[in-house]
């Protein structure tokens, strides 16, 4: 019998979603519209429709048509092994700025921690003038105090107040706000009052959700903690109404990607949906790793290109960079997730004239409903798919055939944009997708020259249905030295998806400059062991678990820090060295010098940190096959417009292609989920692997400027000086 495993990816335009053969390692790919007034029905639409590509027929009788009966003779999802899910519902409630009404309870004395919050301004203090603090999370007459203290070891100052509890928790029961987080101070020490809180709220006012912040980040700096906290007691009971209704409709347990690069069971994630708040992009960035790592290039810019926006991340030596510096919208989230930058400039993103008559393209996007003028349902705006459809570099149709573009909308909507700014259709069209492009290099630049990284040394990956769509010009402003575009790039999220060990992480507090192996011992023993439970409760066996430890370290007085993997085995003296030594490396790396050799600037210890990883099969990325003789052949011709102006360009199919085939532009390339405009002066060759490579037209081209990575690397390492590759690129 046919054996599966389907990877599903909501995104903003399309639900990806691809299916694994568990035998053979067939893999099948399709594409349907996402619907955002119901996320689960495009998941579940998604699910029909690769479940038939497969030729698995789906048990009718299930709900609504899913599926769900294990004993239909192998029929339906019997013949699926396991579905992961990549899902953007809580992460829109937030971008969106949708909190439901909540509740906060914190230390008596504590009341304005949201007012006071941290100094920074964004954009730097230049911008303090005009910038407006925005709203908090939770407005202060919602906030409620209990009495009771710790201090930083978790010592009882003063006992926690029961009557005061009952009071917090009445209050809010007469309020009808059903949504509370509680965070108390040092409860990271010692979570005994937050637990005690929370047996209050249970017994008081059982309708409430309530998350506390020892089980979601138990971790020092009250403010962070408090809005992460706030965070997930807004999007939980979202999460738990959308994942509970699909399971119902499934029938069958699934599991949900995480920000940190893992995935959990749906039955947990429940219980901390924070986690979940950059799922899709995280798939993406770890789907882009493997195929890139495949084909020999272990450290590469991530770009995924889709509807709505444009996430990037850096990979580096095959892992994806994390962070616990994170935020979503304007909510800092101080949970571990991989390093993604994200800009609103996607294929639906909108092009407007500002006030002062200049072209600005995003953030606002039309997304999928209403979508771009070219889908016909009703949009009245450009956008950036709209230029593409009028300057002949995507099909005048998406999916294959499945949705046709209506172009003459298109090229309406792009004249009359024109009229407006005093310029030629094409010029305008060609504006919107040159600000487009820069706001994504923005973003690389972010990700990259600002955290010391060059840009020019790392191949970049593009993917998602809008990525390709932009490649050429990328590269012609960042200079790295090859862009890749994978097979099915606008399903290459979905495929991450299949390629994601589970992973829990788990944080303790432990400030010290002396550190005590016996105590690290101790903290470390007790993390692991949470870790443990999680991944029995997830089926490993405990012959698969594997515990990644990990230490946050500064020098004393600094204010942030470096987080460096720690060894397996005893935790002894030569562990403790082998952590410093570590963490002066990595000091030195990141910021240019280290006190390795100076008495006076003590290293502190901050946090320990453990993961519970259960490591899965990953599928393996399929060989492309050689051609037997002579080169690409075209399969049509299409006018299309470059920087040169229009020009008949060959269209090649990109299923055609084969190992080694060449192909020059001007040409377009097109597959049933993305297209790439090929411009003049660029060459695309398909891989060993079917990846197109994307480079400069002549031998040895390393980018449009600078010199050699060896030559930057070496006057980085010599304390010489080169350009910054950001400025007049």
């Amino acid at each position: 019998m046919r054996s599966v495993r389907i990877g599903v990816d909501t995104g903003g335009t399309f639900t990806d979603v691809v299916a694994v053969d568990e035998r053979t390692g067939e893999i099948i790919t399709t594409k349907t519209p996402s619907t955002p007034a119901d996320p689960a029905e495009g998941f579940l639409a998604g699910v029909r429709k690769v479940l038939a590509l497969a030729g698995l027929t789906e048990d009718t009788d299930g709900p609504d048509g899913a599926g769900g009966a294990d004993g239909d003779g192998g029929a339906g999802l019997a013949g699926v092994a396991g579905i992961v899910h990549g899902t953007t519902v809580a992460t829109n409630q937030l971008l969106e700025d949708r909190p439901v009404d909540l509740g906060f309870i914190i230390t008596e004395g504590f009341e304005f921690i949201l007012e006071i919050a941290r100094q920074s301004v964004p954009d730097g203090y230049g911008n303090s003038y005009f910038w407006v603090k925005p709203p908090r999370i939770v407005p202060v007459h919602r906030v409620r105090a209990v009495g009771g203290r710790l201090d930083h070891l978790g010592r009882e100052v003063r006992p926690f107040d029961e009557d005061g509890a009952v009071r917090a928790a009445r209050w809010f029961r007469d309020q009808g706000i059903t949504a509370i987080g509680v965070c108390f101070l040092h409860s990271y020490a010692d979570p005994g009052h937050e637990r005690r809180m929370r047996e209050v709220l249970a017994r008081e006012h059982p309708e409430a959700v309530v998350s506390i912040s020892s089980d979601v980040l138990r971790e020092y700096r009250e403010y962070e903690r408090s809005v992460t906290t706030l965070v997930d007691a807004a999007v939980k009971p979202t999460m738990r109404r959308y994942l509970a209704g699909l399971s119902a409709r499934l029938d069958r347990p699934f599991s949900v990607m995480k920000s940190n690069g893992g995935v959990m069971s749906a039955a947990e994630v429940v219980h901390q949906p924070i986690t979940t708040v950059l799922s899709g992009p995280a798939a993406g960035a770890l789907g882009a790793a493997l195929v890139a790592g495949t084909a020999g290039h272990p450290s590469v810019i991530t770009l995924d290109g889709g509807g709505t926006s444009t996430d990037v991340a850096v990979v580096v030596d095959g892992e994806p960079s994390l962070t616990t510096e994170g935020s979503v919208g304007r909510y800092p989230c101080k949970i571990p997730m991989i390093d993604i930058v994200t800009v609103g400039a996607g294929g639906g993103s909108v092009a407007w004239i500002s006030p002062e008559g200049t072209l600005k393209v995003g953030p606002r996007s039309a997304g999928a409903d209403p979508g771009p003028l070219c889908y016909g349902r009703g949009g009245t705006e450009v956008t950036v798919t709209d230029a593409h459809v009028f300057l002949g570099r995507v099909p005048p149709y998406l999916l294959g055939g499945e949705i046709p573009l209506d172009a003459a909308a298109a090229r309406a909507g792009i004249e009359a944009l024109a009229g407006r700014l005093g310029l030629t259709p094409e010029r305008a069209a060609t504006g919107i997708l040159e600000i487009s492009a820069f706001n994504q290099s923005n973003a690389i630049r972010r990700i990259t020259v600002r955290r010391g990284l060059d840009v020019r040394d790392f191949p970049m990956v593009a993917f998602g249905g809008s990525g390709p769509l932009l490649a050429c010009r990328l590269a012609d402003i960042l200079s790295p030295p090859a862009v890749l575009i994978p097979p099915d790039p606008g399903n290459l999220s979905a495929f991450g998806l299949l390629t994601v060990d589970v992973r829990n992480d788990y944080v303790r507090t432990h400030v010290t400059r002396d550190l005590d192996p016996a105590a690290a011992a101790a903290v470390l023993a007790g993390l692991e062991e949470q870790a443990t439970a999680a991944l029995d409760r997830e089926g490993f066996p405990a012959g698969r678990h594997v515990h990644a430890r990990s230490a946050d370290l500064r020098y004393y007085g600094q204010a942030y820090e470096v987080r460096v993997p720690a060894p397996a085995g005893p935790v002894d003296g030569a562990w403790r060295a082998e952590v410093l030594d570590r963490f002066h490396q990595a000091h030195h790396r990141l910021y240019g010098y280290s006190y390795r050799d100076d008495p006076r600037h003590a290293v502190e210890w901050v946090n320990l940190r453990v993961s519970g990883i259960g490591p899965i099969t990953r599928p393996a990325v399929p060989a492309l096959p050689a051609r037997d003789g002579g080169g690409p052949a075209p399969v049509g011709e299409r006018r299309a417009c470059f920087e040169a102006g229009w020009v008949t360009a060959p269209v090649y199919r990109r299923a055609d292609l084969r190992r080694g085939d060449l192909v020059a532009g001007p040409a377009v390339i097109e597959e049933y989920g993305s297209t790439l405009p090929l411009h003049p002066g660029f060459t695309a060759e398909a891989d060993a692997h079917g990846n197109l490579v994307i480079r400069r037209s002549g031998a040895g081209h390393q980018g449009s400027g600078g010199p050699p990575a060896e030559e930057r690397q070496a006057a980085r390492a010599g304390g010489g000086h080169e350009p910054d590759p950001g400025v007049g690129s």
